[in-house]
């Protein structure tokens, strides 16, 4: 496989210190290799939100499904985040969508991010999936007088776009609602929550393979193939015939797997800190009591929030290596923004910490559609960072895409435009750190 970060990234330091892997029973060894000659309907490469929401549809339509994955469900990026299942996947502005796809489209892409929490909402309560679930809605908080400005006019774009009346906070408010800190106002868009997404992995794994589905870790696709009207998959120890594929692989694609892939992702890393459960009198003296799910207004953003068990999630977007000494330095700059933001948790240990990779797309839009050379084969990814509800979401559509019948959910047309390739090629990684320093000037 050609991936386009090294290879420390693809292996186990980078989540080594996840503590979601800790919430759950199952691991590696719940999820044996596929090994023989075989035939399926449909075979998804990648285990995650959108593989597993794939796989759970499909088994409930009757098809004979196999989902596949390199190390488990669950290792990559879907059960490393941060949990925040809300509106996004796109970073696209809302003038660019509406300049390039019509207003129409805008429209269509609004009601998709609130089609996509309440199908994630729907898929806890319908599988009995208890997930940790906390929050009503997400908090964007201003870090400067600049973009607090635009977030109070934010209030009447969020009821024009997607007829939600959002809420608009004065510093004062966060204060009195819990949200102490550094922030020069905020706003609350009551659509979202926070989730446990290991739990909530483990439950689709659960519901998928009780619908049918077959669930292999230790299954890395090593060649894909067109065989007349049919696709081969083969695997270290085992040949797989489909009559269909779906491609769910996300940050951790390979440029080869299958080629049309190659440079139509940016895989950029972002890390995560977890604190030990903080005690009442500990959070009253940061100010920092709700169980808001929070992000703050810089390109590169921070976000947090305080769980069920009054541990506290900070993350950051990461470095731009991916090395043993690259980590330390990033898992240390964490610690130091925590600390800058929070003062008065500078002592509170951080015993859990990791990074993934979130995925970008040229035209800052994620893509669910054919691949246009492998007829039968279907892909989506680049949620930007938004992968909890929005690859859920995906993962329902490929379903019936993949069945070539009628979506059971909108597809919007934002998500059906072709995705262009990055320039470059696979030195693509090469524009990030012009991107970061742009991103941090624009922060200041």
């Amino acid at each position: 496989m050609t991936r386009i970060f090294s290879d420390y990234a693809y292996g186990e330091g980078p989540v080594s210190g996840c503590y979601w892997a800790e919430t759950v029973p199952d691991g590696p060894t719940d999820f044996p290799a596929v090994s023989g000659t075989m035939s399926v309907d449909v075979v998804v490469i990648g285990a995650g939100f959108t593989g597993l929401s794939a796989a759970l549809h499909l088994a409930q339509d009757g098809a004979e499904v196999m989902a596949l994955d390199a190390e488990y469900p669950g290792w990559g990026a879907s059960g490393r985040n941060g949990g925040f299942c809300c509106l996004g996947g796109a970073k696209a502005s809302s003038a660019d969508i509406a300049r390039r796809f019509g207003e129409v489209a805008l429209q269509g892409w609004r009601r998709a991010e609130q089609d996509a929490v309440t199908l994630v909402r729907e898929l806890l309560t319908t599988q009995g999936i208890e997930a940790d679930t906390h929050s009503n809605g997400e908090t964007i908080l201003a870090h400067n007088v600049r973009n607090a400005r635009a977030l109070q006019g934010d209030v009447a774009r969020v009821k024009s776009e997607y007829g939600i009346d959002a809420t608009w906070h004065a510093p004062a408010d966060l204060t009195r609602l819990g949200m102490s800190g550094p922030f020069h106002g905020g706003l609350t868009i009551p659509v979202g929550f926070g989730l446990n997404p290991r739990k909530y992995l483990s439950g689709l794994v659960r519901a998928a393979r009780n619908a049918g589905a077959r669930i292999h870790g230790d299954s890395r696709a090593i060649a894909i193939e067109q065989q007349g009207r049919g696709i081969t998959i083969r695997t270290e120890l085992a040949t797989i015939r489909a009559r269909r594929l779906v491609i769910a692989t996300n940050g951790y694609s390979s440029e080869e797997l299958p080629p049309w892939m190659a440079g139509r992702y940016l895989p950029a890393q972002s890390n995560v800190l977890v604190t030990r459960p903080l005690t009442q009198i500990e959070l009253e003296a940061a100010g920092w009591t709700s169980r808001q799910m929070v992000y703050d207004t810089r390109n590169l953003l921070h976000y947090f929030r305080l769980m069920p068990d009054n541990r506290f999630l900070f993350g950051m977007r990461g470095g731009l290596l991916a090395s043993p000494v690259a980590e330390a330095g990033i898992n240390r700059r964490a610690r130091v923004h925590f600390e800058a933001m929070f003062p008065a948790w500078k002592d509170v240990e951080t015993p859990n910490s990791w990074s993934g990779m979130v995925c970008f797309s040229s035209n800052r839009v994620p893509y669910c559609g054919p691949i246009p050379d492998l007829p039968g084969a279907f892909a989506g990814f680049a949620f930007h960072g938004n992968g909890v509800a929005m690859g859920s979401y995906t993962g329902a559509l490929l379903a019936d895409l993949v069945q070539g019948k009628p979506t059971r959910l909108p597809h919007p047309a934002v998500m059906q435009a072709s995705a262009p390739r990055f320039p470059l090629g696979r030195y693509r990684r090469a524009l990030l750190p012009a991107g970061y320093a742009l991103a941090g000037l624009r922060d200041l």
